[in-house]
């Protein structure tokens, strides 16, 4: 049923906080036995002040979208962390609260290693799609590849050792052979000296494009490497050059570093070495194996296997690794299904399932979410892991604040629980500790603030709680949990750092950031339009992972100061379909054409349908905005959201039954709206 519904107040919540004066955050800093640091320094915005006796600070502060958190102190290693104002501000009180966050002690032997996932600077980079920017121009290659890396550079700058999976060639033109495959990639070689700007020392070439171009592509890259400053491994023009390790001295303790792909390629000529070809190192589990156990060293995999967008592993990617660990290796390091997957203690060693991407041109709603990886090594034991959460911001690596903070270690702890692996919580980021040592979280019952409509946003809570009890009077309210399948829905992120959202289509329409007008925090998209025009809000890409035949719903808030038609539609892109065909030519499917008066104040429109059985690999939605009136109107859209639905309506006062992503959920939906005052409590442990 099409829901429409008005709502004249406009939340001031992060709008309020801002106009506050003497605003100060607060927290406090622990080691890893959580007990108080005493004089440690932290740093905000140029202040500095140190901890007291209970390793609590309060540091005064000017209203900003971000902020940036440095730590230090004598013994221990650095620590950075990145919060949205959005995501920490309450109306209720003048002071940011940053949970607490643990320091890691410096002792004779340990190492701070860094990981990030896939990197290449090619392909949309130079040539983006539709009418986004360029973000690498010719000419501009230096500056433009550090720009790329300038809000990662301070996290793995922190690390004494930083890796990374290089997956392209390295040519400052296109090689002279290709490789008979789908997709190649190769990108210009200011990205090396992009990376040691950022602070990496090595990477791993033993990944499925490291032979796109052949031997002369491959040939260009090696060239390149060997007069950088980086260490790689990986491949080479023969198996033997392609199995051999790079190997470094760290805090005094020798590491090799080993880089694997998990399959051949079926083309001629393929994409391992041989004896006599070359190519990227095969990673068959003989090759893992041997390699291995011929390392005299500590000794780092890094395997690059699986399926793409999937959330487990394949048992053959598993299995491979874990035999890594069998014949001596010290951890194992895991990428190329382009999302991340969970962690594993195996043996005592930490496996990385995989790291998602690092720097990458994929605009898939699912890809952007991802990481870095700090693992602190006592030689050859693990210690420590700490997951610094990042979001791929138009192709740029930036730290995650708010929602996309939460989908990054909501998932990973998710994953990581079905393998016995408990993630706990320092500040904004998830921690892995050598024994698994959950800490006790206390439990929690919000009372749901109502909005119009039967859907509701679940409010803002910590990722490592679970939804354990929905909660009321009326024991006949039946309710359902889903999750939100667009990035960036509330726009409130939409500008931050240096690169804007690339999955609405606002390069392509009249639409803008607007701070005039909000239904939630302080940004909404605005757009005006003259009489009897149209313009319409979409998603840029298709979802490509989505639940076929299942219930969704199209939600989003609107105002305008004209009567304004409001029709909202799904495409499809067909299984075999490409992609610019698909989005030029394929069928718009309406849902609902919306009558939205003028001067009503903000309209909430809900409009549920069904995610196609059969046929499709993926689907988007869209909604055009046509002005009926007289004069120019001034739209304004908020929380604009495709909510797919995880769960059946169930009966509230009953233990939650968690179903695929429900424990995710960042949405509710009611059997009917909540009356005036109703009192809806949800339980979190």
């Amino acid at each position: 049923m099409l829901k429409l519904s008005s709502f004249l107040t406009i939340s001031l919540l992060c709008v309020s906080a801002h106009a506050n004066a003497g605003l100060k955050i607060g927290g406090t800093i622990v080691d890893e036995n959580h007990q108080p640091l005493v004089n440690a320094k932290v740093s905000v915005q140029g202040h500095q002040v140190t901890t007291d006796s209970q390793g609590h600070y309060r540091i005064g502060v000017s209203n900003a979208d971000v902020y940036e958190i440095a730590i230090s102190h004598q013994g221990f290693y650095k620590a950075l962390q990145t919060h949205s104002h959005f995501e920490l501000a309450n109306a209720q009180d003048q002071e940011l609260v940053i949970a607490p966050i643990e320091l890691v002690k410096k002792v004779k032997g340990r190492t701070m290693m860094a990981f990030g996932g896939d990197v290449m600077m090619g392909r949309r980079y130079a040539k983006p799609y539709f009418n986004n920017p360029v973000l690498i121009k010719k000419g501009q290659e230096q500056e433009d590849t550090k720009a790329i890396v300038a809000h990662i550079k301070p996290y793995m700058e922190l690390a004494d050792f930083a890796a990374v999976n290089l997956e392209t060639q390295i040519a400052h033109e296109t090689p002279t052979e290709r490789a008979p495959k789908s997709v190649t990639f190769f990108s210009p070689p200011q990205t090396l000296s992009a990376l040691e700007y950022a602070g990496i020392d090595y990477v791993t070439l033993g990944n499925n494009h490291t032979y796109d171009y052949m031997d002369s592509g491959l040939k260009s890259s090696l060239d390149y490497l060997k007069k950088s400053k980086l260490g790689f491994s990986g491949a080479g023009f023969n198996q033997e050059q392609a199995l051999t390790p790079y190997n470094t001295t760290l805090n005094g303790t020798q590491y090799s570093m080993l880089g694997f792909v998990g399959w051949e390629g079926g083309f001629t000529p393929n994409q391992t070495a041989s004896h006599d070809k070359g190519g990227a190192a095969f990673g068959s589990l003989e090759n893992i194996t041997s390699s291995v156990r011929k390392a005299s060293s500590a000794t780092v995999v890094q395997y690059h296997g699986s399926q793409e967008y999937a959330p487990e592993p394949t048992v053959m990617t598993e299995q491979r690794l874990k035999a890594a660990i069998d014949s001596g290796a010290d951890l194992a390091i895991a990428h190329h299904p382009h999302v991340t997957q969970g962690f594993e203690i195996y043996e005592g060693k930490l496996i990385a399932y995989s790291m998602g991407n690092f720097i990458f041109d994929q605009f898939f709603y699912s890809t952007p979410h991802s990481f870095v990886l700090y693992v602190w090594m006592d030689g050859e034991q693990f210690h420590r892991a700490e997951i610094v959460p990042i979001y791929l911001k138009g192709y740029m690596p930036t730290p995650s604040t708010g929602s996309n903070r939460y989908n990054v270690l909501k998932r990973l702890s998710e994953l990581s629980q079905k393998r016995g692996v408990t993630l706990n919580v320092s500040g904004g980021h998830g921690v892995i500790s050598a024994n698994n040592h959950k800490k006790e979280n206390s439990a929690a019952t919000y009372q749901l603030t109502q909005q119009p409509g039967n859907v509701q946003l679940l409010p803002t809570k910590p990722w490592h709680s679970v939804l354990e009890s929905v909660n009321t009077a009326d024991a006949s309210l039946r309710y359902r949990l889903g999750v939100n399948l667009v990035n960036g829905s509330n726009f409130e992120t939409y500008d931050l750092f240096t690169s804007n959202e690339r999955g609405w289509n606002i390069d392509q329409n009249s639409f803008s950031l607007s701070e005039q007008q909000a239904f939630s925090g302080q940004h909404a998209m605005k757009a005006s339009l003259k009489p009897q025009a149209a313009d319409e809000l979409a998603m840029t890409n298709f979802r490509r992972v989505y639940r076929a035949g299942n219930p969704m719903t199209v939600t989003l808030r609107v105002k305008a100061t004209q009567d304004t038609k409001v029709k909202v539609s799904w495409q499809g892109r067909k299984s075999r379909q490409k992609f610019k065909e698909a989005l030029n030519s394929d069928k718009r499917n309406e849902l609902a054409v919306i009558d939205v008066k003028a001067q009503s104040g903000w309209q909430t429109i809900e409009v549920p349908f069904n995610s196609p059985r059969v046929g499709y690999r993926s689907l988007r939605v869209m909604a055009e905005f046509a002005n009926q009136g007289l004069q120019t109107s001034e739209v304004f859209v908020d929380d604009f959201a495709l909510v797919e639905w995880q769960t059946a309506f169930a009966p509230v006062n009953q233990p939650v039954r968690q179903q695929h992503l429900s424990s995710q959920a960042s949405f509710i939906e009611f059997n009917r709206e909540l009356k005036q005052k109703e009192q809806v409590n949800l339980s979190y442990r």
